[in-house]
């Protein structure tokens, strides 16, 4: 049985040097309750069409995985929902040996997109460092994998649930670089700023694909992290999504969730806490994504 297979429309547009934009499928299965997880998927393949690329949605079915999903078979993952498991690398051979169904996170769908020959993908917000991680030792395989897989990731920063100066100390050490789009300062995934630099500013989409190319160029491991601030109109406060945040923490601690669990509890009751204005928020900044990453794409592939 092969270990991944690809959609004939990706293979072709590979083939032919057109932009292929990767995307997970935990954000269909744990990201929001049917339908509204399949009708965001498929919006965000949209996007990524009406800018000129061909959408890799990434999952795995019965132990093989998938790169390029259908439409009938995101529908599934939506309706299968929070039943199928995380699958982080570790889960990898477990998940294929018992020929089961698995929705990738960040890590896996670098992997299986760097398998395939995809060199993007775009996401909603990176793990990382978890607050409290110097007791815990929470730190996410996102940041591992990003040091390791040669897949350019675009994402609106790491998840602000997280703690972000610990989350860039360790993409520091891992040899990644933490690019802005238009910005010198980490979004903070709801909210715009964060009060912390990255490497470097990208003027345009073509000075970002620029850098991408000569990473390959120069043969280095490991990914680029291209970080896209959320659209001003769908920002939240940051003093009050802050307060929201350290509340559902707090629950979550009282309820001893920890490992895999704990971000899914935490955006689920982030929106509860809202009243659905975080997963407002959520959606529209993963389209904003993959219009960017879509054109640095393109621009990668004109070069």
């Amino acid at each position: 049985m092969d270990v991944f297979r690809v959609n004939p429309e990706v293979s072709q547009a590979l083939a032919e040097n057109r932009p292929v934009i990767a995307l997970e499928s935990t954000i269909i299965s744990h990201g929001m309750p049917y339908p509204q997880n399949v009708e965001t998927a498929l919006n965000v393949e949209k996007v990524v069409r009406e800018h000129g690329g061909v959408p890799a949605t990434i999952g795995i079915i019965d132990g093989v995985g998938v790169v390029g999903m259908t439409a009938e078979e995101i529908e599934e993952f939506g309706k299968r929902g929070m039943s199928i498991p995380k699958v982080s690398r570790r889960d990898l051979p477990i998940i294929r040996a018992s020929k089961s169904w698995g929705a990738t996170t960040v890590a896996t769908t670098m992997i299986f997109a760097a398998m395939a020959g995809v060199k993007f993908f775009v996401t909603g917000g990176i793990g990382g460092v978890h607050r409290g991680a110097e007791n815990t030792f929470d730190i996410s395989a996102d940041l591992e994998e990003l040091g390791r897989t040669d897949v350019t990731v675009i994402c609106a920063g790491a998840k602000a649930i997280l703690d972000l100066p610990k989350t860039l100390e360790v993409l520091e050490t891992k040899g990644v670089p933490v690019l802005g789009f238009q910005t010198s300062e980490l979004p903070a995934f709801y909210t715009r700023t964060s009060g912390l630099k990255v490497d470097y500013a990208i003027r345009d989409y073509e000075d970002g694909a620029r850098i991408v190319r000569a990473k390959h160029e120069m043969g280095l491991s490991g990914g680029i992290l291209i970080t896209n601030p959320i659209p001003e109109k769908y920002s939240i406060p940051a003093e009050q999504i802050n307060a929201v945040i350290e509340r559902a923490i707090a629950e979550m601690d009282e309820r001893g969730i920890k490992g895999k669990e704990c971000t899914p509890f935490l955006l689920a009751k982030i929106a509860e806490i809202t009243g659905g204005e975080s997963l407002a928020s959520n959606i529209q900044l993963v389209y904003n994504n993959a219009a960017v990453g879509t054109e640095i794409a393109k621009a990668y592939c004109e070069l």
